[in-house]
């Protein structure tokens, strides 16, 4: 059990990414802590958590508000005793290009994605700072190169990417045992890209290995660091895209 004994608290932890990555963490031995706005969705995901043999609580997180993120961590201490990993997955995709976007979809998007990343890495190094672990930030292939059809995303996830550097440069400078990286998916199966046939094949074609990425594909990262096996890797970006960015 390459997680026994931890406690990893994830956001956006109901659907997607988040979802898949919470139950890997829980086949490996640890308890979870899940936040999200989808209470509806926390039940069914903590029925199969408690099926895996781990346990789970849910406590409803807006990821864009500070006060949310300072209530989960306490939530967390009083239920578990400790935190050892945060893994911030929330996020959302607005179109639009730099020309067109209005500014209200360009800060409904940096508002989570950013914004909420830096939350959950401030309070998540607080929490993590005495005890040492392992935050993982999840950025995007669009933190790397940018996509024209989505300003927003791509901006944001490029702060993800260097928010990450300077947290970790941070937490080895002032001595905290707290790892900090980040995660690089390609496109992924999952709600935020659809289901249109067509518009998958499409967006398949894009990378050389020939078709999308799964859910777990990111999980199985996200369990790498957030174990002890990563224990040297901190401010790093970690691609998973299935030859995209090799192009």
């Amino acid at each position: 059990m390459r997680l026994e004994g931890k406690v990893a608290v994830i956001s956006g932890a109901c659907s997607g990414l988040g979802r898949a990555t919470a139950l890997r963490f829980a086949q490996e031995g640890a308890k979870l802590v899940l936040g999200d706005i989808n209470e509806q969705a926390a039940s069914a995901l903590i029925d199969e958590i408690v099926a895996a043999g781990s346990e789970a609580m849910f406590v409803r997180l807006d990821v864009r508000n500070e006060s949310n993120w300072v209530e989960l961590f306490e939530q967390s201490q009083a239920r578990f005793g400790q935190v050892d990993v945060v893994m911030n997955s929330a996020g959302i995709a607005v179109p639009g290009n730099v020309e067109d976007m209005s500014f209200e979809d360009w800060k409904r998007e940096l508002d989570v994605n950013l914004n909420g990343t830096f939350f959950g890495t401030k309070h998540g190094m607080k929490a993590l700072k005495t005890r040492g672990g392992s935050i993982i930030n999840l950025s995007s292939i669009e933190g790397i190169v940018g996509i024209d059809t989505y300003a927003a995303y791509s901006a944001g996830k490029a702060g993800v990417r260097n928010l990450t550097k300077s947290a970790a440069l941070h937490a080895g400078r002032k001595g905290y045992k707290v790892r900090v990286n980040s995660i690089h998916p390609g496109y992924i199966k999952t709600p935020m890209v659809g289901d249109d046939p067509a518009e998958l094949a499409r967006l398949a074609r894009l990378h050389p290995i020939g078709h999308l990425g799964e859910p777990m594909d990111i999980a199985n990262m996200a369990l790498f660091l957030a174990s002890d096996e990563s224990k040297f890797a901190t401010g790093a970006e970690f691609v998973i895209d299935g030859g995209f960015l090799a192009q």
